[in-house]
């Protein structure tokens, strides 16, 4: 990916190749950059070699090998230990909202009444320059006390309430990279160019207010990889100057491989652990990439794959069960229903759902929970207020729980569907779609989807294609039939969006990308590094 910017030379072999806009010279200070720098040479290296050992882990699980929980970790799974003492503004988490680091959406997280605001530079954010450095810049006018709004279009102002949500950012994963800052030539590692200027400005300001420089961790496949995380903290809080333990991570177990670590992911990070999260969407992708070339963990449709049965109840209670164990909070799942404006009945219909998932989770013991939209806010907190009157539930214990390498592989029973076939293209090409044009948590019939629908999307549809998986109704899953209700379903798109999106939009490109990665020989390992490459 090329730049038509001028390239900003900070010396000593660190460059950024993206725009300087107003005010950008606030977050890339030459000692901010020397700091993130500095984070790049120290731990770049360790991050490629987890990442080739993904890929190495991929070829075992191709070859036929299942996920199993780690015989040489066993001591630390039957070990008698705890996580460190979590900070007070972090002990009752009981409703997190989710969602992108642009200005207006910042402030009305903060204000939405919501304990928890996850701000995401990662998959409900789309990471264009742009996007990440403003990001920044909102963020730490939040801690400046200067976070501030006025819509152009409504000329409506918005300004932070005395009270606000405490405010948890999420890096990117450790595969994505930051192209328009290189180091020595390489470019910048997304997670260490997210993580360290926030921390950067945001560490010591958040601790004079009384909070701290929080994180959520997302698509870790390894204790090794958490262990890299504890490493960048240390290494972090040494150079500013702020005690050992002050960041506090909360971790997302999105992958099949870490909901076998669950235990050692916590010991790697125990005196920076707040918890970890159900990343339930991410989840379902990842055990469909794990085990894409195994035709006995084929999924039915996305709608049947739900968190009360097989590996994803399964994968929840070991959750509680391990976080409350070890003193760290589990904290539930995404509910990405949003309000349907003008029919009421659909509208209760999605808050019912919603509802019964909150009381789902809390009834598991869960600690808390997330959602998509403020409206959402009363609902899941309404649920958790009644069977969670306390600030959490770390006190029970799960002892009733017992899974096994079989319960976390257990495959959901239900149909495959051409609706739900059909329905994966038209959502997955429309979230690339917002993406490449800059938009990463976007609304598609009526749920607020995130990079990881998408991904399973594609990921389905790769599965399916690939062993001729039979529809109900009879139609084969073949290449030829994908191009066909590729076309069909680019023409619904096209009438409910109107000509003008579509043809002014970047559907071409989107169109394009959900093809080869469906039809790919080789599993893509995440879309967003192919389409990220489109961003330019």
């Amino acid at each position: 990916m090329t730049s038509t910017h001028p390239t900003t030379d900070f010396g000593h072999g660190i460059k950024v190749t993206g725009a300087m806009a107003p005010r950008y010279e606030e977050i890339l200070t030459p000692e901010a950059v020397a700091f993130v720098a500095g984070l790049q040479r120290r731990f770049n290296e360790t991050r490629k070699r987890l990442i080739r050992l993904r890929a190495e882990r991929q070829k075992q699980f191709d070859a036929g090998a299942l996920p199993d929980f780690l015989a040489e970790t066993k001591h630390i799974r039957e070990g008698d230990w705890t996580v460190a003492p979590i900070p007070a503004d972090l002990q009752d988490r009981r409703v997190e909202i989710t969602g992108p680091v642009d200005r207006k959406m910042v402030i009305n997280a903060l204000n939405c009444g919501a304990k928890c605001f996850m701000a995401d530079f990662e998959d409900a954010n789309s990471p264009t320059w742009t996007n990440q450095v403003d990001g920044q810049i909102n963020l730490k006018d939040r801690w400046a006390g200067t976070l501030a709004f006025t819509d152009p279009v409504s000329g409506k102002s918005y300004a932070l309430q005395d009270k606000v949500a405490v405010i948890i950012p999420r890096p990117r994963g450790w595969h994505l990279p930051e192209v328009h800052m290189e180091v020595d030539g390489e470019p910048m590692s997304g997670s260490l160019f997210d993580f360290g200027f926030y921390v950067f400005h945001n560490a010591r300001a958040a601790i004079a207010q009384g909070s701290g420089p929080y994180f959520y961790l997302p698509k870790m496949e390894s204790h090794l990889e958490a262990r890299l995380w504890n490493d960048v903290f240390v290494h972090a809080q040494e150079q500013l100057g702020i005690p050992k333990g002050t960041i506090k991570a909360t971790v997302l177990i999105e992958t099949l491989p870490a909901a076998f670590e669950m235990d050692e992911i916590l010991f790697e990070l125990k005196d920076h652990m707040a918890g970890l999260n159900a990343g339930r969407w991410d989840y379902i992708f990842s055990f469909i990439k794990k085990l894409a070339r195994n035709r006995d963990y084929v999924l039915p449709d996305r709608g049947q794959v739900v968190m009360s049965k097989a590996f994803l109840k399964a994968y929840a209670e070991l959750l509680v069960k391990t976080c409350h164990r070890r003193g760290a909070f589990a904290m539930g799942g995404m509910a990405a229903q949003i309000p349907i404006k003008n029919n009421p009945e659909a509208n209760a219909a999605a808050f019912a759902k919603v509802k019964a998932d909150k009381e789902r989770e809390a009834t598991i013991g869960h600690d808390g929970t997330w959602v998509a939209h403020p409206d959402l806010v009363p609902v899941a907190m309404e649920a958790f207020d009644r069977l969670m009157p306390q600030p959490n539930q770390v006190s029970r214990q799960r002892d009733d729980v017992t899974v096994g390498q079989a319960d976390l592989l257990e495959v959901h029973e239900g149909i495959r569907t051409e609706v739900g076939y059909r329905e994966n293209i038209r959502v997955g090409v429309q979230y690339i779609e917002a993406w490449l044009r800059g938009r990463g948590a976007v609304p598609i019939y009526n749920l607020m989807e995130d990079a990881a629908t998408a991904e399973i999307s594609r990921a389905q549809i790769w599965q399916w294609t690939k062993y001729g998986v039979a529809l109900e109704g009879g139609i084969t899953c073949t290449p030829g039939f994908f191009e066909t209700a590729l076309a069909e379903e680019m023409a619904v798109v096209r009438g409910e969006v109107g000509d003008a999106a579509f043809d002014g939009g970047r559907f071409a490109e989107a169109v394009d990308l959900f093809k080869r990665l469906s039809l790919a020989p080789d599993f893509e390992e995440f879309l967003t590094l192919p389409a990220y490459r489109l961003l330019a």
